[in-house]
């Protein structure tokens, strides 16, 4: 039987909290933090998951290495629906999806040594003896880029960037086939962050391992992304691949956050979208579109019918080109022109 091109299929995901107050704790309210997303990922590439704090992505990531149980939805990893198997099925699954968390300091334990982190998962998962370890944590050190002597040392003795390395170390240790990234390098300096990029995608191109890459900031993950979801509030609004997420962006959100991207020349004219008013709370979503408080171009439609993701009925030339808006044929006619990206 053939393997499906697909190693990873989201389908109507939601997760849901429950908010709880008062003298007997009894709920008072819900978070709708993921409320319907839906996407598939093929082997070998990479889906940039975008948008806002607070808009769902890094809840999406850890349900799908079920650090969190969904509320609804269905998870299918390599063919297997995730919520149908537990033990032993769940253990091997955890050794092929890991997980690079977005501080390294706070990921990692301050009383063990490096080689002790990085040993770990080799010891829970019973693969090899203590000299054979060793020497697989020498390697996995000179895969990221660090000296075999951060074996013996502790992380607060490594910088923010070091310290991240371990982190990917750490989730490559056991060759996973999907590698979540939760925003890795919005905790690292500017100049830090590209190299923390380029190891990433080395890694990929050495290992072959597929990608989700969760970040808010656009022009990161256009370096990384074969694909690009827009979140916002909960729900994925436009879906498409990366070279068109930034030549013909459809959604109004999406044109606003890439109408924020800095670009390193002062002289460049450039036409910024600034949205109104704040985000939503997730305990309170807007009916309608959830955008439509915000959104410059809302109609009477918008406040009361929530639009969904279909194919965009445009001229673009797109393989897959994915929208959730009333207006979205209409606004790509009178298409502003967008600023010329770094």
């Amino acid at each position: 039987m053939q393997k499906s091109p697909f190693i990873l299929e989201v389908k109507d995901l939601k997760k849901h909290f429950p908010i709880r107050g008062g003298l007997f704790f009894r709920r008072k309210g819900t978070v709708f933090a993921v409320d319907g997303v839906s996407f598939s990922l093929r082997r070998g590439e990479t889906l940039g998951l975008v948008g806002e704090s607070g808009c769902g992505k890094t809840t999406v990531g850890r349900c799908i290495t079920w650090l969190y149980k969904p509320t609804s939805g269905t998870i299918t990893y390599d063919g297997i629906d995730m919520a149908a198997i537990h033990g032993a099925g769940l253990r091997k699954i955890r050794k092929e999806v890991q997980m690079v968390f977005q501080d390294p300091f706070e990921s990692l334990n301050p009383r063990h040594t490096v080689g002790h982190i990085l040993e770990e998962p080799f010891i829970i998962h019973r693969i090899g003896n203590a000299q054979q370890r060793r020497r697989a944590v020498s390697r996995l050190l000179d895969r990221v880029g660090l000296p075999g002597s951060a074996m013996d040392r502790f992380p607060h003795e490594f910088s923010g960037g070091q310290r991240q390395r371990i982190g990917i170390a750490r989730a490559i240790a056991l060759s996973p086939k999907l590698l979540i990234c939760d925003e890795p390098v919005s905790a690292l300096d500017v100049s830090i962050q590209s190299q923390i990029l380029n190891l990433l995608l080395d890694l990929q191109r050495e290992s072959g391992f597929t990608c989700l890459f969760i970040a808010h900031d656009l022009a990161v993950v256009r370096h990384v992304s074969d694909w690009i979801a827009v979140m916002y509030l909960g729900q994925i609004v436009e879906y498409t691949d990366a070279d068109t997420i930034y030549k013909a962006p459809l959604h109004p959100y999406t044109k606003a956050l890439i109408s924020a991207i800095p670009i390193p020349d002062p002289t460049a004219a450039t036409h910024r979208q600034v949205l109104s008013g704040d985000l939503p709370s997730p305990s309170d979503p807007p009916q309608g579109c959830r955008f439509h408080t915000r959104c410059p171009f809302k109609v009477k439609m918008c406040e009361k019918t929530a639009p969904s993701l279909q194919p965009a009925d445009t001229a673009s030339s797109a393989p897959v080109h994915q929208v959730a808006c009333h207006r979205a044929a209409e606004l790509a006619q009178r298409q502003d022109k967008q600023p010329n990206l770094p």
